[in-house]
């Protein structure tokens, strides 16, 4: 059986990302990727090599999701999640959920010890309780960078839509070595949404989806278009027709943006290993792993690459 070469690709949000937080989202990003290819190497799945890397990214508070989500009209952290694993189509999500630090484990034990594949606000936090896994208070979660945006869109004239532009949503896809893909997405999603509001990114085949007959993607960008279009399941659809990774996410965003206006990003990997990072927005921070080398960026046609050691020596001296 000829081994695949594992790919890992994760995505740390499309949108607008602000100068002073450049260097910590490259950082973020590049460091959820080494991750998760860290797991890849040691033979490990590629659903772990996904849930580890966003992990890593919801425990970072440059990102809208886990620590440093932004927060609801009332000034709270709701969160959705969901993987899924291309092997059988499973696949576990969470929203609307509060007070926990990784949304993205409890979606992984909602596909591996449930029949069902989302669960919701108390409903979720009843299984987290039930899984052990430990409760947070709100307030942890909360950024102070999350709390000045928060109040400065409670002002009678402020245009949150402004202020959307720098998203945040995490993602990662992988292909391990035996040939499997997966998907995990995680968002803390639009500042100053109604208490209750649920994206695209607890949503199979809009936040994501991963087939192994196919390969695997996660999105970011405007939620309710993402939705419209259900962009994860359209680009694996356009791979099938035998569009490469990068024309899928491209003919993707494009009908996204003629059909509904909507902006965002993707990250493809297929079947073979090939990937893509595509957006729409101004910027989105990116990171791949392949052939133990390391590319990265956040603008259009920007792409630096390292080889895997050199990286993880700048990880270890603090980048």
């Amino acid at each position: 059986l000829g081994r695949m070469k594992p790919v890992i690709v994760v995505h740390g949000g499309a949108g607008r990302i602000f100068k002073e937080r450049e260097e910590g989202c490259r950082a973020g990003v590049v460091r959820a990727a080494l991750r998760g290819y860290g797991v890849l190497k040691q033979g490990g799945s590629a659903v772990d090599a996904v849930e580890e890397a966003v992990r890593s990214m919801e425990d970072d508070p440059h990102f809208n999701a886990g620590c440093g989500s932004v927060l609801n009209e009332k000034g709270e952290v709701e969160m959705d999640a969901i993987i899924m694993d291309g092997k059988n189509l499973d696949s576990g999500a969470v929203s609307a959920v509060k007070c926990i630090a990784n949304p993205i484990k409890l979606a992984r034990l909602v596909m591996e010890k449930t029949k069902h594949m989302l669960l919701t606000d108390h409903g979720a936090h009843l299984f987290a309780q039930a899984m052990g896994i430990p409760e947070i208070p709100g307030e942890k979660l909360i950024t102070e960078r999350s709390r000045e945006r928060w109040k400065k869109n409670l002002e009678p004239d402020s245009n949150p839509e402004e202020f959307q532009k720098d998203l945040g949503t995490v993602g990662a896809v992988a292909i391990d070595s035996e040939g499997n893909v997966a998907c995990a997405t995680s968002t803390g999603g639009l500042s100053n949404k109604l208490v209750g509001r649920v994206g695209d990114t607890a949503c199979i085949g809009s936040g994501g989806y991963a087939d192994n007959h196919s390969g695997a993607t996660s999105t970011t960008g405007h939620g309710e278009s993402i939705m419209k279009v259900v962009l994860a399941r359209l680009i694996l659809y356009h791979m099938e027709q035998g569009m490469s990774p990068e024309v899928a996410a491209d003919t993707a965003l494009d009908y996204m943006k003629s059909r509904v206006g909507g902006l965002g990003g993707v990250i493809v990997v297929n079947k073979a290993g090939e990937w893509a990072a595509r957006f729409s927005t101004k910027q989105m921070s990116w990171a791949t792993v392949k052939d133990d080398n390391l590319h990265y960026g956040i603008y259009a046609g920007e792409k630096h690459v390292k080889s895997v050691d050199e990286a993880l020596a700048s990880e270890r001296e603090g980048f």
